[in-house]
């Protein structure tokens, strides 16, 4: 969302306010603070063990009382977490328009992604300016029935973010990060998983998996910034804490993350927004998850879907692994998912909206 605010904030004649719910507090700071934001509104919702119930009182709550008192003319949210889904509900109650960035993703599974499937559809039915970062995104909104004047195709504004943290001068912070990629003798691996419907037999699955890995390549270290859920950290303590080349660590800085994602010769994910971070410097994913609602990515081929199967993760793995690095690089295929404008494309959206203003921006064509 930076690239947006960042964009609101340089537009004459609009007002805009930052609402952060602190759904992830800690996660959140260390980006707040690498990409200049300011929130105007802090809500704090974050609690020891909170469940989705208690996200949807605090947010519906703090929301409410923010959007009650400000009445903006738009409400914008970006994504699919409980909190847009919920940004959207208390819009909708005050007669308020929302705008929805990064509209129409969709795995077809409504329980995959969970929760995440069903909040976006939610999302896009209150939805009155959807913003699709890519024109498959863009279908399948239309297949659903909403109004083609009202959907543009922008890119995602992930690519606006990471085209500005990698074109930054300066050293990687975490030292652990920096001498592995330094280190010419080195291949580095990242991992991240985390997800709901991945706890307990196949997230162990997937950490059997990337042990092998490592053992089939003694070039590689594989870098895994472990997620603060007990459900992701027990089992990864216990299954990968104990090799030599395996390096558990807490999350990084975001700058960190752009460098390693840049700098990585393989990673696997089960993150949403990873799948769209890793193809813009031409590092090849796999995808640990059954469905995806990034296709982008995988009809590239900078993505291969592997789900928690132990055996597929090893053979694509192996077979990536086994190749030149020279194969994938930033400019090996076009960007799926932006060019690094989409910002400012929304933005121009909301004040030709907001202000009847003339249009100075034309939607994404694509790659």
């Amino acid at each position: 969302m930076a690239p947006v605010v960042a964009a609101l904030r340089q537009e004459p004649g609009l007002d805009s306010r930052l609402v952060l719910t602190g759904q992830h507090g800690d996660l959140v700071g260390q980006i707040l603070d690498a990409l200049d934001l300011r929130p105007d509104y802090d809500l704090g919702i974050m609690q020891e063990g909170q469940s989705l119930y208690d996200v949807a009182q605090g947010c519906l709550q703090g929301l409410g009382g923010v959007v009650g008192e400000y009445r903006p003319d738009l409400l914008l949210a970006q994504g699919d977490t409980a909190t847009v889904f919920l940004s959207s509900l208390v819009a909708f109650f005050e007669k308020i328009r929302v705008g929805h960035v990064e509209a129409g993703l969709r795995s077809g599974d409504k329980w995959a992604p969970f929760p995440e499937e069903i909040f976006r559809r939610l999302t896009d039915v209150l939805t009155d300016l959807h913003f699709a970062p890519t024109h498959s995104a863009r279908e399948k909104l239309l297949a659903e029935g909403f109004d083609p004047s009202h959907v543009y195709v922008t890119g995602n504004t992930v690519v606006d973010s990471l085209m500005r943290i990698a074109s930054v001068e300066g050293k990687v912070e975490a030292p652990l990060l920096r001498s592995i990629l330094e280190d010419e003798d080195s291949r580095l691996v990242m991992l991240t998983a985390h997800r709901r419907e991945s706890f307990g037999s196949p997230l162990r699955d997937i950490f059997c998996a990337v042990r092998k890995l490592v053992d089939d390549h003694g070039d590689v270290r594989l870098l895994y910034p472990v997620h603060p859920n007990p459900n992701v950290v027990e089992p990864a303590q216990e299954l990968l804490s104990n090799h030599p080349r395996i390096d558990l660590v807490e999350p990084l800085g975001y700058r960190d993350l752009v460098l390693a994602l840049k700098g990585a010769h393989l990673v696997l994910t089960d993150s949403g927004g990873i799948q769209e971070e890793a193809p813009t410097f031409g590092t090849p994913v796999l995808v640990l998850r059954e469905v995806t609602e990034r296709p982008e990515g995988v009809e590239a081929g900078v993505a291969i879907l592997v789900g928690t199967d132990s055996e597929r993760i090893v053979e694509e793995g192996n077979r990536i692994l086994s190749r030149a690095h020279d194969e994938a690089s930033p400019g090996a295929f076009p960007n799926p998912y932006g060019d690094g404008r989409a910002g400012e494309r929304i933005v121009d959206i909301v004040s030709s909206v907001l202000t009847g203003a003339s249009r100075a921006t034309v939607d994404w064509a694509g790659p």
